[in-house]
């Protein structure tokens, strides 16, 4: 494969679209900055400039070939795994199933690189199911052994197997792709993480009811009915750009998929307030950890790669 190979005109388009939008924010906080001089925008800034280097990195990974996209997947389901193993309570006996759950990500990632969907949609949710629990019974301690196998099996299923569906677009084959694969791929990233985006900025500026204060006390109404119109919209009018779908299926997607980001959101917020810690980790300044960011992506990412499976894939 030569360098760009997935760079079609409409994807460019639309990358550079998003580029656009970055000096955008830049401009405006440099305006907002210099009108409220005695404000504190730091984390603002931290947030924008985080904004670049993920942007950035995942143009390089998604544009310059598509082994490269799955390496860089991959990794992601690796670092969102780190960071949940890291939080969450587990038995010292339980260090080789851990081990067992790791090596989940380079065969989850493999059966969607080659295509080979019927291991990819059952070798975790069934094979993992049954292989974790066996290899505990070998342990042979029983202690917290429910718990054990439900918090190991969750964390493999959200970040590794819900994830990877986001790679296996990569691998669909359809015909006349507007963007081509990487298209799909970008469609997805890029609705899943302006619903997050358009939630947070609507919340803000005119969110007062909560929605779920217990899980997660910044969710509003407004928040939600704002970030699922600001979705609906762009993905109605991007999805015949970068999608097979056209406008009115794009409209209809689009706010499923926001409804499915704000619970895959409050879903890892719950985790959180279970184990008592504000993030997932501090790897992206202003974001928290990887997982804080991708925690939307687990419940978009197989809603849509099954729709355009079941519709378009041959």
């Amino acid at each position: 494969m030569t360098f760009f190979s997935n760079l079609k005109p409409n994807l460019f388009i639309a990358i550079s679209s998003i580029y656009g939008l970055l000096i955008i924010a830049e401009l405006v906080l440099f305006g907002i900055n210099n009108k409220y001089k005695n404000s504190d925008f730091s984390e603002l800034r931290a947030r924008i400039r985080s904004w670049w280097i993920m942007v950035t990195i995942f143009t390089v990974a998604l544009t310059i070939n598509r082994n490269l996209s799955l390496i860089f997947l991959g990794i992601v389901s690796f670092l969102a795994l780190k960071e949940y193993f890291s939080i969450i309570p587990t038995r010292r006996a339980d260090r080789r199933v851990i081990l067992l759950a790791y090596l989940t990500i380079p065969l989850q990632y493999y059966f969607a690189a080659i295509g080979w969907y019927g291991m990819f949609v059952i070798f975790i949710p069934v094979y993992m199911f049954i292989i974790i629990p066996c290899r505990m019974i070998l342990v042979g301690e029983t202690k917290n052994f429910l718990h054990a196998t439900g918090t190991i099996h969750w964390g493999v299923m959200t970040t590794v197997y819900c994830l990877s569906h986001a790679s296996y677009l990569l691998s669909m084959q359809i015909s006349n792709l507007p963007a081509g694969n990487a298209g799909l791929l970008f469609y997805l990233v890029l609705l899943t993480q302006l619903n997050d985006v358009a939630q947070y900025v609507w919340g803000k500026l005119f969110g007062v009811h909560k929605i779920v204060p217990r899980i997660s006390p910044g969710k509003t109404r407004i928040g939600l009915l704002g970030g699922l119109l600001t979705t609906a919209v762009t993905g109605a009018l991007i999805a015949p750009w970068l999608t097979p779908f056209n406008m009115l299926n794009g409209l209809a997607l689009s706010i499923i998929m926001g409804i499915c980001g704000f619970v895959g959101d409050v879903s890892i917020s719950a985790v959180k307030r279970d184990i008592g810690v504000k993030d997932m980790g501090n790897l992206i300044p202003g974001h928290g950890g990887v997982l804080d960011r991708v925690d939307s992506l687990t419940f978009t990412a197989p809603i849509f790669f099954h729709t355009v499976n079941y519709f378009y894939a041959a």
